[in-house]
């Protein structure tokens, strides 16, 4: 399965793509969008959606995993998060890739194993996960790859329906009920 990272933003946008097989990760590509202070909002938002858009038509992607909007103290930061993360689901959605969400918090429980945990520990256990330590990761890469693996352990974790009941729950998870 081939998974695109992003880590939306109107100063720089994040990619990371990965491949996850037989519990195995690989790094495929990774890198920034970087967008110009002197363009426009709009013009920012179109070179992220067209930059997308040629990652997901060369790689193929078959998920599409991006980090949710957070409210700083700025709210006009976030609304321009707001922009750039919804012309990269777009983008996903215009090219048939299921989008999953995830909040900073997660992305950080998921790869470090504490959701208060600094960038450079998130760096840290990309690197370490990916087998990449002789990589230098901007921190909107190290991000986008962070997002990707989150994505890929929330689809390798088991889901259990919720049961309505007790005895729904039993029926439904008969290994998990000691007799």
């Amino acid at each position: 399965m081939i998974i695109l990272g992003v880590d939306p933003g109107t100063i720089v946008t994040g990619y990371g793509i990965i491949e996850y097989t037989n519990n195995k990760f690989r790094r495929i590509s990774h890198g920034v969008i970087k967008l110009s202070s002197t363009k426009s909002l709009s013009e920012k938002i179109e070179v992220i959606y067209a930059e997308l858009d040629k990652l997901l038509k060369i790689y193929k992607p078959d998920e599409f995993a991006i980090e949710t909007a957070f409210y700083g103290k700025n709210v006009q930061s976030v609304m321009k998060i707001g922009y750039a993360r919804g012309v990269s689901l777009l983008a996903a959605i215009h090219n048939k890739v299921p989008a999953s969400e995830y909040s900073p918090r997660e992305v950080k429980k998921a790869v470090v194993g504490k959701g208060a945990a600094s960038k450079q520990q998130v760096n840290y256990m990309v690197m370490t996960i990916l087998n990449s330590k002789k990589i230098k990761f901007k921190p909107d890469e190290s991000d986008a790859l962070a997002i990707a693996l989150c994505h890929a352990f929330r689809m390798k974790a088991p889901t259990y329906k919720k049961s309505k009941s007790w005895k729904e729950f039993i029926e439904a998870n008969p290994n998990r009920v000691i007799k």
